[in-house]
């Protein structure tokens, strides 16, 4: 490990145990702090380009995380490295972690697939009851044409979302950040089964508990959109929000591959 890289981990583990210590009211009654700390030292030290990161913005990214009580190690969430910045953004996996963790009506299962060319697949409302009938084509490598996503509540009522490829990649091309991330040309199908999934969780009543989870779980889309001056919210993860000593680290553009999908996914919706 080069010197730079070892004074910038350092640098970041510091500030991050800082962070955790002011922000102990916001954390999951169940955080493991010695383990999340071990397992993001374990990433970072894996990430490309990590010595030339502010290790303020490396700390606060690994922050929005911990809020939520999701592991980077086992790819609950991940911190992708954007220029000199890390970008927070939540897996697949995660998303239905915290969707079930955090619903007001208890889910008994949510999952999305992807629906390819060859699949059988309906969508119905009989008798004012929904149901979905998927039936894909064993070992099919055909072309992704759609994905969906179902909540299956205890209580035996389910909703479901439904996107066709084009208006996933419209919001990949019009919203993402990072359009031509890995996670968009290596593995599409994750990131088509995460866009519809987190459309489907705007119809779940989330109950976060607090402001820094549900700004943590927001930046985790992996969209970026604009707001008008006077409706944006103080930030938790801004200087002045966050409550800590910074020992003299300049402090750099936070740059989050984050609030993508979420507000993405309301814009289209008006479209609708």
């Amino acid at each position: 490990m080069s010197n730079q890289k070892q004074v910038v981990l350092q640098q970041a583990h510091g500030q991050l145990n800082k962070f955790l210590d002011k922000k102990q009211a916001a954390l999951p009654s169940d955080f493991n702090e010695t383990r999340f700390l071990q397992n993001c030292m374990t990433v970072l030290q894996d990430t490309k380009n990590i010595e030339k990161m502010k290790p303020v913005s490396i700390a606060r990214t690994m922050l929005k995380g911990a809020f939520l009580g999701l592991d980077f190690f086992n790819g609950e969430c991940y911190a992708i490295p954007y220029g000199n910045d890390l970008n927070f953004q939540t897996d697949y996996k995660g998303e239905i972690k915290l969707a079930k963790k955090y619903s007001i009506n208890d889910i008994q299962d949510i999952y999305a697939k992807v629906v390819r060319e060859g699949d059988f697949f309906e969508e119905k409302i009989s008798d004012g009851k929904q149901s979905i009938d998927f039936r894909p084509k064993s070992f099919n490598d055909g072309d992704i044409i759609g994905a969906f996503a179902v909540c299956l509540y205890k209580d035996g009522s389910m909703i479901y979302e439904t996107m066709s490829k084009k208006e996933i990649e419209k919001i990949r091309n019009d919203f993402s950040k990072m359009p031509n991330s890995l996670m968009w040309k290596k593995t599409p199908g994750e990131a088509y089964k995460k866009t519809v999934l987190r459309r489907l969780t705007k119809m779940i009543e989330l109950d976060f508990g607090n402001q820094e989870r549900r700004k943590a779980y927001d930046n985790g889309s992996g969209m970026e959109f604009e707001e008008k001056e006077e409706e944006k919210e103080k930030s938790p993860f801004d200087q002045d929000a966050v409550d800590v000593d910074y020992e003299d680290v300049e402090e750099g553009p936070e740059d989050d591959f984050a609030a993508e999908v979420e507000e993405a996914l309301k814009e289209s919706e008006k479209n609708d």
